[in-house]
């Protein structure tokens, strides 16, 4: 992970140079250029000025929520053994919360290539509504936990998604902003025919905002990956921007697997916007759609041009748009040496029983599972150390080295 962090650099700096500034305007295509900056007046225009046809259409799986031993297997099942058409293993991007988490798990995961995201600490769906400060002790909070449980380097996590897909105005991003963070992927598109490619924030969204509190400002080389709804002619299940929201109690292995390759084909028969999997834990108890999904993946890594890659990876293509015959010397999507991957897991874990006082203020026992020490609470929002103490945490802003 640390060549992304290193790709990213410059990226990091042009972000620093150009604060976030009050208004939006409509895309200007002559003021926009790659890779600092990225739109178009619809959303659906495919950068670099490629053919659809000349690119690869990349699939990007974001399961959401805490990591622990009830999801583990099912996520190890989606990635064993599956390769992209370079013979490097597909990959996956992981929104994490806290509550429930197995941070020996995050760092099997980690030692496998997968990257790491930010969801939050508690995943409080209310967060949208709140300050600064509050939005600071969730996001920053969630990756001060993952650094200390599961030896995540703070500048290896680039990414956010807001609690329940509900940005958090123009507060979440300046938090973004002033924590280093390069992209985020919180906002929810309505069923359209022809998919909104990732765009930075230099202007207005080229969508609608489905949540009513995207942000107002104008936020220079941010990333937004935004979820294109999922659906189908008819609309059968529904719609939905995570995968396990749509009904699918009365489909069969077959029929989620149909329902999945012409939800794919909209994507990979228009402008191949990044086809976005994300998903909680739900999709995974039940066996249909199991087994649909695996049938689904399967059939599509039959097709040479499609390569599943971390949210990190298809914005890395973005800024660097090359045609899929140039895919097998483009650096951002090579397979990692062992040497050049994070360590493993340890063997044998800790499962540490803290105490936790809930909001109510009622006394309780949390559970956590980790390589490190215990710590001496449940770490939670404004104690992500989980130190026995009434200090707060304290988070220093980005600055440049």
């Amino acid at each position: 992970m640390r060549q992304y962090v290193d790709l990213w650099s410059p990226l990091l700096h042009h972000q620093l140079q150009h604060p976030p500034r009050i208004g939006q305007k409509k895309c200007d295509t002559k003021n926009c250029e790659l890779p600092w900056c990225f739109c178009s007046s619809d959303g659906t225009k495919i950068p670099g000025d490629l053919e659809a046809k000349d690119i690869p259409q990349m699939m990007i799986l974001m399961p959401n929520g805490a990591v622990n031993d009830i999801n583990y297997s099912s996520y190890k099942r989606v990635f064993r053994g599956r390769t992209n058409p370079n013979g490097c293993n597909i990959l996956g991007t992981f929104f994490l919360t806290h509550h429930y988490g197995n941070y020996q798990r995050v760092e099997s995961l980690r030692h496998a290539g997968h990257e790491m995201a930010v969801s939050s600490v508690s995943g409080d769906t209310g967060l949208y509504k709140k300050n600064y400060t509050a939005w600071t002790n969730e996001i920053i909070g969630m990756r001060k936990i993952m650094e200390l449980q599961a030896n995540v380097n703070a500048d290896e996590v680039l990414g956010v998604r807001a609690p329940g897909l509900m940005p958090g105005y123009n507060v979440q991003f300046d938090v973004l902003t002033d924590y280093g963070f390069i992209w985020d992927s919180s906002m929810g598109i309505p069923p359209l025919n022809i998919p909104i490619w990732p765009y930075t924030l230099d202007y207005a969204i080229p969508h609608e905002c489905s949540s009513g509190s995207c942000p107002t400002k104008k936020y220079p080389g941010m990333w937004e990956i935004p979820l294109n709804s999922h659906h189908i002619e008819g609309y059968a299940a529904g719609h939905c921007p995570y995968l396990d929201q749509c009904v699918f109690t009365y489909m069969d292995k077959e029929d989620i697997f149909d329902w999945l390759k012409e939800d794919f084909l909209r994507h990979y028969e228009s402008n191949r916007a990044p086809y976005t999997m994300a998903m909680t834990s739900n999709w995974f108890t039940s066996k249909q759609q199991r087994d649909g999904l695996n049938e689904f993946i399967d059939w599509v890594l039959k097709k040479e041009d499609v390569y599943f890659v971390t949210a990190t990876q298809a914005l890395l293509w973005m800024t660097d748009p090359v045609p899929t015959s140039k895919l097998k010397s483009f650096e951002p999507w090579q397979c990692k040496a062992k040497e050049d991957l994070p360590p493993k897991a340890c063997n044998s874990a800790n499962s540490c029983s803290l105490a936790h006082k809930d909001s109510d203020g009622a006394n309780t026992a949390r559970y956590l599972t980790t390589c490190r020490t215990c710590p001496d609470i449940y770490p939670w929002v404004t104690n992500a150390r989980g130190k026995d103490t009434e200090e707060v945490d304290v988070y220093q802003k980005y600055q440049e080295e």
